[in-house]
């Protein structure tokens, strides 16, 4: 294991997601969000298949031993990205973000639901903590559903940025099953080949010619996300997942820097209020994961019979 370098994988990683969400936005409010799944998912192919070329695992990596569970895995997961996608041109990219980690809040839920898995009181805690934190940063747009039209967009945006959050969270207990007769490499390609093909169904819902810089920063995009989906796959191969897992929440001081220098947004107290006890709730279920892990480890030494 080498710790740091996983650390330093998971930012790069982190930073990379939140600069493509980033450029994703400022195409928002001519590209739709469908094309913009499009341009995401098709420009990642080629970084991601040079990936496994390079690791020479094409042969392993490509094999598939369920087409079904990945076609499911895409579909929740291409719904979760053009959901997220569409609340990006209705909402500061902060608040996306903010609103975006009730995710794995909600895979703790889904997976007591559908995998079966235990979950106690102090994990319950920390979701119902977390919870309480995202209705902080959504109740002023809810309460603006009768609004303006602008104050009923931003309202629309954080249903949809929610909505994504928990088909992301499917997309999560999906990835936690298949990893069990999957290659994680497959599970990455394919993920963004189905998201490409299912994509295409939206061009009967307005897709448009966009302009030549919109063009490349959508292009930019699709590369940037191919990139950080191999640096946050490499990351957990160089340290353990309670290691490298917290630093996914410095995507929001990232979102709040470029939220500020680029789309001149300003974050609320409220927000910065809610985004926080999200965050400490997830940094909570990490650390009581990690502390479950050593506890069934170091059980698992005390039963291994001694020579």
């Amino acid at each position: 294991m080498q710790p740091l370098r996983g650390i330093s994988l998971k930012i790069c990683s982190v930073l990379l997601f939140i600069t493509m969400a980033s450029l994703i936005k400022a195409t928002a409010h001519h590209v739709p969000p469908g094309q913009a799944v499009f341009f995401r998912s098709f420009f990642a192919i080629p970084v991601i298949f040079a990936w496994l070329w390079m690791r020479g695992d094409l042969r392993t990596g490509l094999t598939v031993n369920s087409r079904l569970g990945h076609f499911w895995r895409g579909f929740v997961g291409t719904a979760a990205m053009g959901l997220g996608f569409a609340g990006l041109g209705l909402l500061p990219l902060p608040e996306v973000t903010a609103i975006g980690y009730a995710a794995p809040l909600l895979v703790v839920v889904f997976a007591a639901m559908f995998l079966n898995e235990e979950v106690r009181a102090f994990r319950l805690f920390a979701v119902a903590l977390g919870m309480v934190g995202v209705t902080v940063v959504l109740a002023p747009r809810m309460t603006l559903l009768s609004g303006p039209t602008v104050e009923s967009a931003a309202a629309l945006g954080a249903m949809l940025v929610l909505m994504g959050a928990v088909c992301a969270a499917l997309a999560q207990i999906y990835v936690r099953k298949m990893v069990q007769t999957e290659q994680t490499s497959a599970i990455v390609f394919y993920f963004s080949l189905t998201a490409t093909g299912l994509s295409l169904l939206t061009i009967p819902f307005g897709w448009v010619i966009p302009l030549p810089y919109e063009a490349f920063l959508l292009v930019i995009a699709g590369l940037l996300g191919g990139l950080g989906q191999i640096f946050l796959t490499s990351a957990y191969r160089f340290a353990d997942a309670s290691v490298v897992a917290p630093f996914d929440y410095a995507s929001m001081l990232f979102a709040i820097l470029i939220g500020y220098f680029i789309f001149d947004e300003v974050p609320t107290i409220q927000m910065l209020i809610g985004a926080s006890l999200v965050i400490l709730a997830g940094v909570m279920i990490i650390w009581r994961e990690h502390a479950l892990g050593l506890k069934r480890e170091k059980a698992r030494s005390g039963m291994t019979p001694q020579g």
